[in-house]
């Protein structure tokens, strides 16, 4: 496994953008809404990983939710898997409880899963792969 990405959970794309610009110095490379989620996301890449960030479009949306509880601020980090599917049968094996029973389809030409944060140390887990 290989960090892929860390979410960061945003109020407005609008304001973060160029925030993230100037301090990775680097452009944002590209944006796509995951109306599944309801997000709209912003990548950047920053050395071998890339840095994701995510607003909500809807106050059902994962990330609405947690911006009101949590505001602003890391939301997940994403480790890349070469097989999703066996990893989420290993995971649960030893005990990981997987907010997704199938991967789903994400941002980035990537499918997900989610761990709960409660089997993570607190931290929200997911893991993805390119599909292929």
């Amino acid at each position: 496994m290989k960090i892929e990405h860390i979410g960061i959970a945003v109020k407005e794309l609008n304001n973060s953008i160029p925030l993230f610009e100037q301090l990775l110095n680097s452009p944002c490379y590209k944006t796509e809404d995951v109306v599944s989620e309801g997000v709209k996301t912003a990548f950047f890449q920053a050395g071998d990983a890339k840095i994701e960030l995510l607003e909500a479009t809807n106050d059902s949306s994962p990330i609405s939710k947690f911006i009101v509880k949590k505001g602003e601020g890391m939301h997940h980090i994403a480790f890349e898997v070469e097989n999703i599917a066996a990893e989420m049968k290993r995971l649960t094996a030893l005990g990981f409880e997987l907010l997704n029973e199938q991967p789903k389809n994400g941002a980035d030409n990537k499918l997900v899963c989610f761990l709960h944060p409660k089997t993570t140390n607190g931290v929200l887990i997911e893991i993805c792969q390119e599909k292929k």
